[in-house]
């Protein structure tokens, strides 16, 4: 499986082979059937590792913030442990990510189920923001979720550590997220009252 996950990482659905796997695992190709009935099966299991491991990760690294941790803040956080498990951690969940789109029917049926488990955890983020006023009235919640969420998983098609740090990518990601979801610092305060006209004198 961690050979597979490499392979399909890098060359996706339709370019992973079984020899290219047994090749990366260092055995012969026909020694995979004995662990899996088939290259779509083996696919599957990757893809749905992927999505679940991701899922985990993040709502791990969420559980340990203090509970009185702002809800933007628990987006960023977010938004980071994403980035990172994605890029640098895990062949699956960069495999689940980039091949979600390709993937045929068939083949779905686990892997929407952990992606629906994944999207519940971005859309209580997003709920909360708003629900504590920190989310913009302007914005539509889950647009703005599928949208953050697609900019993230972009991320495993262009990044290239030669070109950048990851830190660097987190640190604009964090900010595009923050100010682009977020009240606008002083929009909520109180607007003074405003001032009485004074009464004019009655005619006599």
């Amino acid at each position: 499986m961690d050979a597979a996950a490499h392979v399909l990482s890098r060359r996706g659905y339709s370019g992973t082979r079984l020899t290219d796997v047994a090749e990366q695992a260092q055995i012969q190709a026909p020694a995979i059937y004995y662990y899996y009935p088939s290259r779509e099966d083996l696919i599957e299991e990757v893809m749905w590792t992927g999505i679940s491991r991701m899922a985990d990760h993040v709502q791990k690294i969420l559980d340990e913030l203090p509970p009185e941790t702002a809800p933007m803040r628990r987006i960023e956080t977010a938004v980071e442990a994403h980035l990172r498990y994605a890029l640098e951690v895990s062949d699956y969940s960069t495999a689940a990510v980039r091949n979600a789109g390709q993937l045929p029917d068939e083949l779905r049926t686990r892997y929407n189920a952990e992606a629906a488990r994944y999207g519940d955890l971005w859309r209580k983020l997003v709920q909360d923001a708003k629900a504590e006023g920190e989310l913009r009235d302007d914005l539509e919640p889950m647009a703005a979720r599928m949208l953050v969420l697609g900019a993230l998983n972009w991320s495993t098609e262009w990044w290239n550590p030669r070109r950048g740090s990851i830190d660097s990518v987190v640190r604009t990601a964090q900010s595009l997220v923050r100010h682009g979801l977020s009240v606008p610092e002083g929009e909520t305060e109180a607007k003074p009252a405003p001032r009485r006209r004074a009464k004019r004198p009655a005619k006599v």
